[in-house]
């Protein structure tokens, strides 16, 4: 066994699940099997009937969904803690990302709208009970300079103790979007620092024995910085949760203890998101939306493809990108807007 890679497989997974779980994610399978029917037949004839049926059916999944998940407090779903007349823009905004027919930039754009919505979801709601004031500057000074007050929350302590943890290459712009709302917030415009890491799962298996592989000589972080830290982990789509449960469980064996771990999805996967916070001793999951299940190639269904794919589009075969080329093929401009968190990024890989 190769010394600089860290294997995990399903069988492991799995083994964190209590008999409820594997009953309401059988449940969960159980309804989708309908949709799935009802999928094949809109297909043929698209009728108003058969729209009427998915919709419904839909329906009692999210319902369903919704009493399972009530069911474990550390798993946090937009829609369902939400006040409801949010709930469109975040429907918009996943309709948008699931669209084949979203290009690049706006698919870009709208995982950006995403994550600003669950960076309010998953922290500013906590520090709501504390306030600070900016004092802005603005551009007019007739009849003097004027300065405008604003209240935020005050998450400079989290800002402070988190680091962002880049598991595969669709994270890496969620990891940066995530980080500049830290850095915007905080009083003193903390920088997070970053933990990158190389980690796959083997596409050439099936779900139930799928082997997740952490590539050690190809991942950059420095363990002592994140002993007692907030391990935020920003990947758009959470499928099985075995990428952060390897990472996580080896970085428990080699000894660091972690203050947190934050998971931070815009879709997670019912199965992926009971399998963290069963594995992961007070691990928190946040998903903008909650898919019910996987397919058996591991894919989250209904999904919206590989978000790695769309975000950073794909790779040459034999020519798979580093973390620094797939910053600069960003461009300009998602460089300059994110220029504070490109240079923490090179910081990392660089020394």
């Amino acid at each position: 066994m190769d010394e600089n890679k860290v294997f995990l497989e399903a069988p492991e997974l799995d083994g964190y699940l209590k008999e409820e779980d594997r009953s309401d994610i059988a449940e969960i399978e159980s309804l989708y099997s309908k949709s799935l029917s009802l999928f094949s037949e809109y297909e043929k004839d698209k009728s108003q009937k058969t729209a009427d049926r998915i919709a419904e059916n839909a329906k009692e999944i999210g319902t369903e969904l919704k009493r399972i998940v009530r069911k474990h407090k550390n798993i946090h779903v937009f829609s369902f803690e939400t006040p409801k007349e949010m709930h469109g823009e975040a429907s918009r905004i996943i309709s948008k990302l699931r669209n084949p027919k979203t290009e690049r930039d706006e698919f870009l754009y709208y995982i950006q709208r995403a994550y600003e919505l669950m960076f309010s979801h998953a922290f500013t709601g906590r520090a709501l009970p504390k306030k600070r004031s900016i004092i802005q500057k603005t551009p007019v000074d007739n009849p003097t300079q004027n300065y405008a007050v604003h209240r935020v929350p005050d998450i400079d302590n989290m800002a402070s103790s988190s680091i962002m943890c880049v598991m595969l290459r669709g994270a890496l712009l969620p990891s940066m979007i995530i980080s500049k709302e830290f850095e915007d917030y905080s009083k003193d415009e903390i920088i997070t620092p970053f933990a990158l890491f190389r980690i796959k799962r083997d596409e050439s298996r099936k779900e139930k024995d799928m082997r997740y592989v952490l590539d050690l000589k190809r991942s950059f972080f420095d363990k002592n910085e994140l002993d007692g830290k907030n391990l935020i982990f920003a990947d758009p789509m959470n499928a099985t949760g075995g990428s952060l449960i390897t990472i996580s469980k080896y970085l428990e064996k080699i000894g660091v203890k972690p203050k947190s771990i934050i998971a931070i999805n815009i879709i997670s996967a019912l199965k992926g998101s009971i399998r963290i916070t069963r594995a992961l001793e007070g691990a928190e999951v946040f998903t903008l939306w909650m898919d019910p299940v996987l397919n058996e190639s591991a894919y989250i269904l209904p999904g919206l493809g590989d978000a790695g794919d769309r975000l950073n589009g794909r790779d040459l075969p034999g020519k798979e990108r580093n973390m620094i080329q797939l910053i600069a093929d960003y461009g300009s401009t998602i460089n300059n807007l994110y220029r504070d968190q490109v240079r923490e990024i090179e910081k990392t890989v660089l020394d």
